[in-house]
């Protein structure tokens, strides 16, 4: 970055905005319910232009609004009982990441997070999961809630272990989608202080985020229309693909570039 650059109040490097754009659809996407999964290859997108902690600072409050939206068209199927289960796990992961913040390599992290995705879609794919399977253990919810915080804080990738154990709940899509908007609301306001605190919420990034807010709406109109739309077994398997592209661009990031 030249001083001039450094000096602005916004991000002027026009590639930024070309991998900017596209991403901010694909988070508004994953806020409708509609490819939920894609929204983690929006740090990675980003980070391809900026510094992965600086991608993550702007996405945070395009997230917020990309939040209170899901909330709004959702506000019906809530799963309160599910929520109040998850949420501190998730906060807790949220106070792991903060602390370990600095001395984590957000790339690795990336990483790991792609190799259990992939790794958990391979297992339902060689074990697929039977109609009469019990609900997955309570202990097992907690572990990968809290992973889910703690990879949400560091890179907003915490959709993908979240999956890990909401989808074998086997939830109504409209109940899923639903309750994870509020889970990361909630997971995405306790954000705010942290990032201030690290000193990531600078002038520059806050001024480049509101530039990006008002292409929010966007992703999140296009998938709620198709999400009421969509039967449950398509939905899951778009979801699916969604965790499957993300976990690839993931551990491409977290350990193959720059190597090959």
């Amino acid at each position: 970055m030249t001083q001039p650059e450094a000096l602005t109040i916004l991000v002027t490097d026009p590639f930024f905005y070309a991998v900017a754009i596209p991403a901010v659809f694909l988070l508004g996407l994953s806020k409708s319910g509609f490819g939920s999964g894609f929204g983690a290859l929006a740090v990675p997108m980003i980070a391809l232009a900026v510094p992965v902690p600086q991608a993550a600072a702007i996405l945070v409050p395009v997230l917020l609004v990309l939040d209170i939206l899901g909330l709004h068209a959702w506000r019906r199927h809530f799963d309160w009982g599910l929520i109040r289960f998850l949420l501190p796990f998730g906060l807790l992961g949220t106070a792991i990441g903060t602390l370990l913040f600095r001395s984590l390599d957000a790339r690795l992290v990336a990483g790991i997070v792609g190799a259990f995705t992939l790794a958990f879609l391979a297992q339902r794919l060689v074990f697929p999961p039977r109609a009469d399977a019990p609900p997955p253990p309570r202990w097992q919810g907690g572990l990968f809630t809290t992973l889910a915080g703690f990879t949400s804080f560091i890179a907003h990738a915490g959709g993908p272990p979240l999956n890990a154990y909401v989808l074998k709940l086997k939830l109504r899509p409209q109940t899923y989608t639903a309750s994870m908007a509020v889970f990361f609301f909630a997971i995405n306001v306790a954000k705010w202080g942290p990032y201030a605190w690290l000193g990531l919420l600078d002038l520059r990034n806050v001024t480049t985020s509101l530039a990006l807010l008002p292409l929010s709406p966007l992703g999140v109109y296009v998938g709620v229309r198709i999400a009421n739309r969509m039967d449950a077994t398509l939905f899951y398997r778009l979801i699916n693909l969604g965790m499957f592209l993300a976990g690839c661009k993931l551990v491409w990031d977290g350990f193959l570039a720059g190597r090959i």
